[in-house]
């Protein structure tokens, strides 16, 4: 496929500047709306994208516009050489960041800044010690905690991640909101998503509208402040007046910000993802072994993206099972 249009340019005029990179998919908590319960079955070592690998689609993607990386997993840090891949992207003109559980980061402070990774996103979904256990499957919530203070303390801009479930942490909305009076922190409410094994369903979600009940009910009106979204931004930005964070509500399912998608996923073994949502992948990793040009495929999968929620474009389609469960589990996704 060959056209002057730029590669990464879709059908509805997108541009896509933002490449999302799963390193791996194994990780050291067990998140349930992640990962089934039964685990999943992993991509054989030799199916995983290498560091040069890692580096050389990245240089394709810069060459045609992308100007965000972000790393994710799995849980990015248990890779072990992920120093190498962060000296290696960190030679080209991006914005590069992570996502992370946080549970080994305080490891990697020295390694993080001397690549020029500022922006942190962190992936808590309560505050709650014993819910943190049943979500995550682990035993790690203080030492959480703690890298997201030490996090703030080392200079990092930091976000932190909570998926809202309903009945589950639904009522901790305006702890998390309280986490941010102290704190220079931007806390993001993510509306549950279907993932493979993750036993998604309507009523389990907390949506936007949801969320702003919460907090209209707990906050005077004038105390509410609503905050410019950056271009391309995927959430909805509110502070406190006088709080020291700010926190946001990322509404994919319920109101989804797919007219201003700049987004592309690469998942740990070369696949490559136009939307989330979507089932269908790419395959990067078995042209470039075989030494041919990624390029026409990269253009193939952009063209094809859907113009909403990989075609999930109503709430009566993203609730029909057989749309979504041939789509990964999120751990494989990449964050």
């Amino acid at each position: 496929m060959t056209t002057d249009k730029n590669i990464l340019q879709d059908n509805f005029g997108r541009a896509h500047t933002y490449l999302r990179i799963s390193l791996i998919e194994r990780c050291n908590l067990r998140c349930t709306y992640c990962m089934p319960e039964e685990g999943v079955q992993l991509s054989p070592k030799s199916s995983l994208m290498t560091y040069e690998e890692i580096f050389s689609i990245a240089q394709t993607f810069v060459k045609h516009g992308v100007s965000k990386i972000r790393l994710t997993g799995g849980e990015p840090l248990i890779r072990k050489d992920i120093p190498v891949i962060l000296e290696k992207l960190a030679t080209l003109p991006v914005e590069l960041s992570i996502t992370t559980n946080a549970v080994i980061i305080d490891k990697f402070i020295d390694v993080l800044k001397s690549n020029g990774v500022n922006k942190i996103n962190v992936s808590l979904d309560s505050l709650d010690e014993k819910k943190f256990k049943h979500i995550t499957r682990r035993h790690e919530f203080k030492k959480v905690y703690n890298n997201i203070l030490l996090l703030v303390k080392e200079g990092f801009i930091v976000k932190v991640n909570a998926v809202l479930m309903k009945g589950f942490n639904d009522n901790e909305i305006i702890d998390f909101i309280n986490f941010t009076k102290d704190l220079p922190i931007s806390v993001r409410f993510i509306e549950f998503m279907p993932f493979d094994g993750n036993k998604w369903d309507m009523s389990k979600m907390v949506s936007y509208a949801e969320v702003m009940e919460y907090v209209n009910a707990s906050f005077p009106k004038d105390d509410i402040i609503r905050l410019k979204d950056a271009p391309n931004d995927t959430s909805k930005n509110y502070k406190i007046k006088g709080y020291r964070g700010s926190f946001a509500i990322i509404s994919s399912v319920t109101n989804p910000f797919c007219d201003s998608c700049n987004r592309l996923r690469l998942t740990a073994n070369g696949q490559l993802k136009n939307c989330l949502f979507s089932s269908s992948e790419s395959d990067l990793l078995t042209p470039l072994r075989a030494g041919h040009s990624i390029e026409p495929v990269i253009q193939q999968a952009v063209q094809a993206k859907f113009k909403v929620r990989g075609g999930m474009d109503t709430l009566k389609k993203l609730q029909e099972p057989k749309l979504h469960n041939n789509n990964r589990s999120m751990i494989t996704i990449g964050g």
